[in-house]
């Protein structure tokens, strides 16, 4: 519990029941100390009998250490539910030896008639109390009637979405946006106030004239801003396209990649590690680690959550893209930048996270790029799921590209090959392994990682911008 500290600590007052609920400690940053305290008593010679002395009291004081966190429960207890049965004399009897099997047990243990036991599915998920500040109902003025109920005045599950007006163009639209939504340009107005705003708007600017085409991470790299501020600069200078060869990129407005052959360059590759006992190596042999994991999870019932910074749209006029506290770790013209390991693919080194999302002209590899370009000059017609490339190309990719992998895993861990043979092709079916990860543990964490919110990313950045 303590190596975690988004856990809380756990107090099992029947810790041998396996039906006791716990209490749970939150977790305190202290700075106190830990003391050891001797008392010594002398009792000194009585010379007189009837006279009673006071023993000689000595405290000696020792330092052991800094404490620097604590734990203090301080929410209550739930109920505790019982492994009991209630007879019809209201005798209470006790189920535990018919319900628990403490050790291996024969066919009749399991096929005894017991009295039906259900133990509660869940606890609360709350141990503080909560006032609820009920509103009372509103006077309306006579004559009024109340509006027909629509999808937009339902309550739903979560708060509206924040719409940034992106446009989405999916490969099957005949025509592509020219320039963007009136709402778009007003948003960025409105927190564009500062002239190093103005000097990242330029940038991203001249990003587009170079290149039609970008991924947002791409952007990340290239471009030191904040990424509350990408999120209204973005769908004021290219549009969104949701599927074909160039799904999750952001393309210049008036500029349609599917009618440019020399388009496929920026078409996206979806790759991800593989990773199988018959490539040699399994999952949690992985030098790049898992993001998520279903073993690392901790109870609903937590009284203090650390929420996420806000960003409000005067902080934004304030200039989150420039100006930051004094103790920051990196100088503002990089402090949001990201490394570019991750759009950037390159022979010799491990991907950042085990599903990345290529653009074919950032694959720095020769063999790739000879993939790529194998129909250059005789692109006859695009595809929604190969582009302008020729058929399989991304299979094709895929292959090498993981190759590449192995041959790093076995460089820098060879046990785990000691046992393995290759093909001769060196082409194995591998089994996928898909979902976001995060850097290598040796490498300096980012301020702001590619995607925050969602196994997938493309279907984070689509739920940003809706």
């Amino acid at each position: 519990i303590y190596a975690d500290p988004a856990k809380r600590l756990e107090l099992y007052f029947r810790p041998k029941d396996p039906y006791c609920h716990p209490v749970c400690a939150n977790r305190f940053p202290t700075s106190t100390m830990l003391l050891r305290v001797r008392r010594r008593s002398k009792k000194k010679q009585q010379l007189d009998p009837e006279e009673q002395i006071q023993p000689e009291v000595e405290f000696e004081m020792e330092i052991l250490g800094i404490v620097t966190t604590v734990y203090k429960f301080q929410g209550m207890s739930d109920f505790q539910y019982l492994a009991m049965h209630s007879g019809p004399d209201g005798k209470q009897t006790s189920m535990y030896d018919k319900v628990l099997m403490l050790k291996p047990e024969k066919e009749e243990f399991f096929n005894r008639d017991l009295p039906l036991y259900i133990p509660p599915p869940i606890f609360s998920r709350l141990d503080t109390p909560v006032d609820y500040f009920y509103r009372p109902d509103i006077q309306h003025r006579s004559g009024y009637n109340n509006p027909q109920v629509s999808g937009e005045n339902l309550i739903g599950l979560s708060r509206a979405r924040r719409p940034h007006n992106a446009i989405f163009v999916n490969f099957d639209d005949e025509e592509i946006p020219t320039k963007p939504l009136d709402a778009a340009v007003q948003n960025w107005k409105k927190v564009c106030t500062n002239p190093v705003d103005k000097k990242v708007e330029e940038e991203l600017r001249k990003l587009f004239e170079v290149r039609p085409v970008w991924s947002r991470n791409a952007v990340k790299a290239n471009i030191s801003v904040h990424p509350d501020k990408l999120k209204v600069l973005l769908p004021y200078l290219a549009y969104y396209m949701l599927t074909g060869p160039w799904r999750s990129l952001w393309v210049r407005f008036g500029y349609d990649p599917r009618k440019h052959p020399e388009a496929k360059i920026y078409q996206v590759l979806d790759f991800r590690i593989r990773c199988g006992m018959k490539y040699g190596y399994a999952a949690t042999d992985m030098p790049v680690k898992a993001k998520r994991s279903t073993y690392n999870y901790s109870l609903p019932i937590t009284v203090k959550k650390q929420g996420s910074h806000t960003v409000s749209v005067h902080d934004l006029k304030q200039g989150l893209g420039s100006a930051g506290t004094s103790g920051a770790k990196k100088p503002p013209s990089s402090r949001y930048k990201l490394k570019e390991s991750v759009y950037i693919f390159r022979e010799g080194a491990l991907p950042p996270y085990r599903q990345m999302f290529y653009q074919l002209c950032d694959l720095n590899v020769e063999s790739l790029q000879k993939i790529i370009h194998r129909n250059d000059g005789t692109e006859s017609e695009c595809t929604e799921r190969d582009g302008w490339c020729l058929a399989k190309t991304s299979d094709d990719l895929r292959d090498s590209m993981s190759l590449m992998i192995k041959q790093i895993i076995r460089s820098t861990r060879p046990a785990l090959f000691s046992n393995t043979t290759s093909s001769e092709d060196g082409k194995e079916q591998l089994a996928y392994e898909s979902g976001e990860d995060e850097d290598d543990e040796e490498e300096e964490e980012e301020d702001f990682k590619p995607s925050d919110g969602s196994e997938n990313e493309m279907e984070t950045e689509i739920l940003d911008y809706v």
